[in-house]
């Protein structure tokens, strides 16, 4: 084990263990059951998320609580049990947390203390929030980013101008956190975030698109037509930017590029998501391999079907424990020196789409209808390989980490 991890230890706290518990009993009471009905409404599944507000797991208080937990677990944890019950409903849960951690990775204190209570709303009011960086023309090259954010100095604000895409509650949030270019010529260096608080005029929804997978997920375009924001919307504030652009200029570096600060922070509770659904996968096929007979015996007991079960396991088990690596390593300050947090993404992702295909294999011709779960599980799975940096967008990164050179 590398210096830079050790002292990890992937033993669950009781404290840890009581939440996944709790998560799962959710998961398999609620969320699981309404999967396929809400998959097949593509709609997002108000009913859950406020018995998901009820309970206390759709909060302010739940996600700042685990996102805290003292040995970085607790998210991964959590995630991996609600995935585990059905994506589409799962992200439409946790959706919003993306955007408190891009508003948490590049916020005052001031500001997270506004703007995360409005993100989540309360019981009886249920709000989301959105996060709002991939473009038409710029999905994994951030650096294409055309929406433009000018400053108004006369009234202090900032005018946005531009059209988002891929925004997962995408126009139905109440709070969007958007990525923007203050200065185009400095590429990634030359943007921020800004909140764009509720109701503000300019900003509508586009299109909604209908997906392959995570249907239940609201997934849509944004656009924004001469929204004015406040100037203390811009996350960090304008003193801040205003420094980290003189730095880039002067040929210093700038720091991380905010969108990109997001994604990092958020990889490996991503990775964790997907290793939910590889588990679900996993003990779907071993439960009907157990059950359903051919040529007079437990398919199970062929070795073609026992082999197969044995690497599904172990796959799962290995993108685990690489994602709970990346989360210890994420909450005690360690760097991602061979881009740790990517290579959970990167392994929990394709795993995720192996495992499900080779639950459906295991199923048959029943795996490939819509009798069984499988088939909705390899469809949600796909797009783990693709949102939040692509597989190949992490090899890229990767790459770079273990040569150390500029790899393009």
């Amino acid at each position: 084990m590398t210096e830079s991890v050790s002292g990890f230890c992937p033993e669950l706290s009781d404290d840890v263990r009581e939440v996944r518990d709790w998560v799962r009993e959710f998961a398999r009471d609620v969320v699981r059951p309404a999967g396929a009905e809400w998959d097949e409404r593509e709609e997002t599944p108000w009913p859950v998320i406020q018995e998901a507000a009820k309970i206390g797991l759709y909060s302010l208080d739940f996600f700042a609580g685990q996102w805290f937990e003292e040995s970085g677990l607790g998210l991964a944890v959590a995630f991996e049990e609600l995935f585990w019950g059905d994506a589409g409903i799962g992200l439409s849960i946790v959706g919003t947390g993306l955007a408190a951690a891009a508003l948490a990775s590049n916020g005052t204190p001031e500001q997270m203390g506004e703007w995360l209570p409005q993100m989540f709303g309360s019981v009886d009011d249920v709000k989301l929030g959105a996060f709002c960086a991939s473009e038409p023309d710029a999905g994994s090259d951030v650096g294409a980013i055309r929406t433009r954010a000018v400053y108004d100095a006369a009234k202090d604000e900032w005018v946005l101008n531009g059209v988002k895409t891929w925004a997962t509650n995408g126009g139905i949030a109440n709070v969007h956190v958007v990525v923007a270019s203050v200065d185009p010529s400095l590429g990634t260096r030359g943007q921020a975030s800004f909140v764009v608080p509720p109701g503000t005029p300019g900003l509508s929804q586009g299109q909604k698109f209908r997906k392959h997978g995570i249907r239940a997920s609201h997934t849509a375009e944004v656009i924004l037509d001469d929204v004015r924001v406040p100037g203390d919307c811009l996350l960090g504030g304008k003193d801040k930017l205003d420094e980290r652009l003189a730095r880039v200029r002067s040929g210093a570096r700038g720091g991380e590029q905010a969108a990109m600060r997001t994604f990092e922070t958020t990889r490996p509770v991503v990775a964790a998501m997907a290793v939910g659904i590889a588990r679900a996968s996993f003990e779907y096929a071993r439960d009907y391999a157990r059950e359903r007979e051919q040529f007079g015996r437990k398919i199970g007991e062929n070795q073609a079907i026992a082999f197969l079960l044995a690497d599904m396991a172990t796959r799962v088990d290995v993108a685990r424990f690489m994602t709970w690596r990346a989360a210890w390593m994420a909450r005690h300050g360690r760097p991602f020196e061979q881009a740790e947090g990517s290579m959970s993404k990167l392994v929990a992702s394709e795993t995720a789409v192996w495992v499900s295909e080779q639950a459906i294999q295991i199923l048959g011709g029943a795996g490939y209808t819509r009798e069984h779960p499988v088939e909705r599980f390899h469809r949600d799975a796909k797009i783990f390989t693709i949102f939040e940096g692509t597989s190949e967008i992490q090899r890229l990164i990767i790459g770079r980490a273990v040569t150390g050179l500029p790899v393009r």
